[in-house]
């Protein structure tokens, strides 16, 4: 057995040209400037105001700003101007653009082409084609809202979302971001919830800016930024590695002589290959109004990020959609194999998705930006205050929201957080927290409990003053919080969604305080008292990784959930649903919808990789070791070194033989019950046997020699010239 494949893809890989591509010039031959060709593809406002008439953009405008429907007429301009503006770019088809309970996004595209009534070929684009469109839903999760036989389903177009072109090697696509819902209206999608949970916030964050003396204001905006990490390898070792094709990790491969231990490789300087690989990407996503601002190496060897300006919450989903795609896409034309997994390489760091979190008012000012009086600042702490009574109570939930396989892998090792939800504040501002909530502040004046308790420096010291704990999986930033323990192949939307809901939950909460004690100044800070009081478990400035703080985490009464089947049964929980019903972001139904579809998720992801590591120990691994013994055997004349060499690697085959029917067994022991009896299972059972036949595999890689091994090993993949 030889491992001339191996040597091949090494040779491959390390002989790969730079990739140059095409940048887009203007009339003087220069390349055109970024703020030129931002949103060149987009259907944007600006585009709108050009090709609609002022009555029509009115209209549309009005929907944006105060979430109103559209009349058919109006949709009929707007399809029209699209449709011309979309033939005049050379595009043919069209398809709504939405994301189903898989994570990722689908599409069906329809051509233009119509017949007239002479049977004479047209291009045609109605209003209500632009609204809705009716894609075949039977394959799609639904978590049991719908039989597998009841295959309607309908997208609808969101309308706050820009329409863009996607390119393909042989043409172009209006894509037009849209909802999917069932006969009956229910949400079959991502988008959907999401939509209702930034209404559900604006509309109770109003009530309170209202309460608190603000000027009206008609709309309060959820705006995130997500950062996106992920791993690059060559592709040559794509096709010897069906572990990273098929389930997105390597289920097998000793530890490298290297990894991240010298921490050379964080913000270090990107190699000339993936960079131009980033700058196709960026250039790519400027083109369709996504604001890539910041590249970087991250911690781990072949590890990057990419993160962009923040935008309102259904954008940012539907733009990180579109960087995950983008990156897949570009990656292949650069003859690298790109890897979303929370954990595709062990030993080293995985990979999450920092979702940058605040709100704004109509006004565009951050609801959670300190500000320059007493009472700027006590709208700041109020809305602090608010979120954290929101994770505190809902906790479990949003653990449940960033739940996953490859997350659980992630979650508590090499800086991510681990999976007790927690808040980080810095020392600053617990301090403040901590002597509002000792005082008893009903009784003081508003304005002078403000300046004695320092809170009017809180513009200048803050911002200083935070984001000093990576272990931290929920953070205060400065003007923002970090939901750092989202995983890098999650779509943003269902943990937005989550902790949207709980941030409404607890400011009508706060509210009622304020109504209860009759309103004004004296009230909300009383209020403001009483949330940080309640919420003050939930507060945590130390190491997130010490074992002391599992203790004094349940000491606190604060959920751990350690794995994903534990996290989701917070969905199924009488206290989920209500919260979710209370709102309006999803039905009982709905709800239990999500749950059902994560548990199978979760299922099937265990039970890929359990099929798929059984294939490469008995086709490769085992074959391997078995000749490497015989050579070994052959080999024991030779002395002590050799016998004892000889034995190591019996007893490690040995090993292998015996956790290859372990997994066997523990397989055996999942049943026929239902999905989340059968993910307890598999969690309890498989998942450890997967981990025990992995060491014993990578156990024979460090003794079969170079020559005859021959998959990719973590010392050839993870470093890229």
């Amino acid at each position: 057995m030889s491992n001339r494949a191996r040597i091949d893809a090494v040779q491959k890989a390390a002989s790969r040209s730079i990739r140059t591509f095409p940048r887009p010039m203007d009339a003087q031959g220069r390349p055109v400037r970024v703020s030129v060709m931002f949103g060149s593809r987009t259907f944007n406002a600006e585009r709108m105001r050009e090709r609609l008439s002022p009555d029509v953009y009115a209209r549309w405008a009005e929907t944006m700003e105060h979430g109103r429907k559209l009349d058919r007429p109006v949709a009929d301009a707007i399809a029209h101007a699209v449709k011309e503006w979309a033939l005049e770019e050379g595009v043919s088809h069209f398809c709504h653009w939405f994301h189903p309970m898989t994570g990722s996004t689908a599409e069906k595209h329809d051509a233009f082409l119509w017949f007239d009534r002479d049977g004479r070929p047209i291009e045609k684009f109605t209003g209500s084609m632009l609204l809705q469109s009716e894609p075949d839903a039977s394959s799609f999760p639904s978590g049991g809202m719908r039989s597998t036989f009841e295959a309607r389903g309908y997208t609808a177009w969101d309308p706050t979302s820009p329409m863009f072109i996607m390119d393909s090697p042989n043409g172009r696509t209006l894509c037009i971001p849209s909802a999917f819902l069932g006969y009956h209206g229910q949400a079959l999608d991502e988008k959907a919830p999401l939509l209702r949970s930034m209404d559900a916030l604006s509309a109770s964050a109003t009530r309170l800016l209202a309460a608190l003396g603000e000027p009206a204001h008609h709309r309060i905006t959820v705006t995130v930024g997500p950062e996106q990490e992920y791993f690059l390898i060559d592709r040559a070792y794509a096709g010897l590695r069906a572990d990273l094709v098929i389930a997105g990790r390597s289920l097998q491969g000793a530890r490298a002589p290297k990894g991240q231990m010298l921490e050379d490789h964080y913000f270090g300087s990107i190699p000339v290959r993936v960079q131009a690989f980033m700058e196709e990407v960026e250039l790519e996503l400027y083109q369709l109004g996504v604001s890539a601002k910041t590249r970087h190496n991250e911690v781990a060897p072949c590890q990057f990020e990419l993160a962009p300006i923040f935008c309102e919450a259904n954008l940012a989903a539907d733009h990180n959609q579109l960087v995950m795609q983008t990156l897949r896409r570009v990656a292949l034309r650069h003859d690298f194999l790109l890897l979303l997994h929370e954990k595709p390489f062990a030993f080293v760091n995985g990979s999450g998705k920092h979702i940058n979190w605040s709100m704004s008012d109509t006004r565009g000012d951050n609801l959670l930006d300190p500000g320059k009086d007493p009472q700027q600042n006590l709208r700041f702490l109020t809305f602090l205050a608010a979120t954290l009574l929101g994770v505190y109570r809902h906790a479990a939930i949003l653990r449940a929201s960033i739940a996953s396989h490859g997350n659980d892998f992630r979650l508590g090792a090499n800086e991510a957080p681990p999976a007790i939800i927690s808040v980080f504040l810095g020392d600053f501002l617990t301090r403040i927290c901590d002597g509002i909530a000792a005082g008893d502040v009903s009784t003081l004046d508003p304005g002078k409990a403000m300046i004695e308790l320092g809170i009017s420096r809180l513009p200048s010291i803050a911002k200083d003053n935070t984001d000093r704990n990576r272990t931290s999986p929920f953070a205060f930033t400065g003007n923002k919080f970090e939901f750092r323990a989202v995983g890098s192949s999650a779509s943003i939307s269902f943990p937005t969604t989550c902790l949207n809901a709980a941030v409404a939950d607890a400011i009508d909460q706060i509210g009622a305080w304020i109504s209860a004690a009759g309103g004004g100044p004296a009230a909300v800070l009383a209020a403001v008292r009483r949330a940080l009081q309640e919420s003050a478990p939930v507060r945590f400035d130390g190491n997130g990784y010490g074992a002391e703080w599992v203790i004094e985490a349940e000491r606190r009464g604060l959920p751990h959930a350690r794995n994903t089947p534990a996290a989701l049964a917070a969905l199924a929980t009488a206290n989920a649903a209500a919260l979710f019903e209370r709102h309006g972001i999803l039905s009982h139904e709905e709800l239990h919808s999500r749950f059902e579809v994560r548990v199978e998720q979760y299922n099937k992801k265990v039970e890929i990789e359990a099929d798929v590591l059984r294939e490469m120990v008995d086709t490769l691994v085992l074959p391997v070791g078995l000749a490497e013994l015989a050579e070994a055997q052959a080999q024991v004349d030779l002395g002590p070194a050799a016998v004892r060499r000889f034995r190591e690697l019996q007893a490690r085959i040995e090993a292998l033989d015996t956790a290859r029917q372990a997994l066997d067994a523990a397989a055996g022991k999942v049943g026929e019950g239902n999905e989340a009896e059968r993910a307890a299972s598999y969690c309890a059972n498989v998942v450890p046997a997967l981990l025990t036949l992995r060491e014993t595999c990578d156990g024979i890689e460090a003794m079969v020699t170079d020559s005859r091994w021959p998959l990719p090993r973590y010392r050839e993949m993870l470093f890229l010239s």
